[in-house]
């Protein structure tokens, strides 16, 4: 196992999208909200659904299954925000629904298939949990690769 994948283990957020189970590490997450009203802006991404407004704090939220080139879908009881910590500056990562926190240790973790370029620089690694492959995502590179960190959400907060 190359020496980068063993700073990979801790705890996980584990959440959905398409049927697909994704991992966010749990020191990014500030909190889970469910989904409330977005406010569209003009002319961004169609991935950024707009913003929210969050004890005063005026938050971007980007839809993850727009982000990875999935359908998107309407949303359901499950479908929900998670707010995340990207070096101070706080972002809404919408998900179909949020599973667990679950311990990934260094061996339930492999490096991304093809160096990453089935996903992008954004896959940290494969976790293999109880079975089950969960895609962990550093979702710093997610959003700043999305747009949302060039002069969306530092001037947002």
């Amino acid at each position: 196992m190359p020496a980068a994948l063993g700073g990979l283990e801790g705890k996980y957020l584990s959440f959905t999208l398409c049927g697909e189970e994704y991992g966010l590490e749990i020191l990014k997450v500030r909190e889970v909200i469910s989904l409330m009203e977005i406010t569209q802006v003009p002319q961004a991404p169609s991935h950024i659904k707009g913003v929210i407004n969050l004890r005063g704090k005026v938050i971007p939220v980007v839809d993850m299954r727009l982000r990875f080139g999935m359908p998107a879908a309407e949303a359901t009881d499950e479908t929900c925000i998670i707010v995340v910590d990207l070096g101070g500056a706080l972002a809404g990562a919408l998900v179909d629904a949020v599973a667990q926190v679950e311990n990934i240790d260094a061996s339930q973790i492999e490096p991304p298939p093809l160096g990453g370029a089935m996903g992008g620089d954004f896959i940290l690694g494969m976790g293999k949990v109880n079975g089950r492959v969960k895609i962990l995502l550093d979702i710093d590179k997610a959003f700043s690769s999305s747009g949302i960190l060039r002069g969306g959400a530092e001037e947002m907060n």
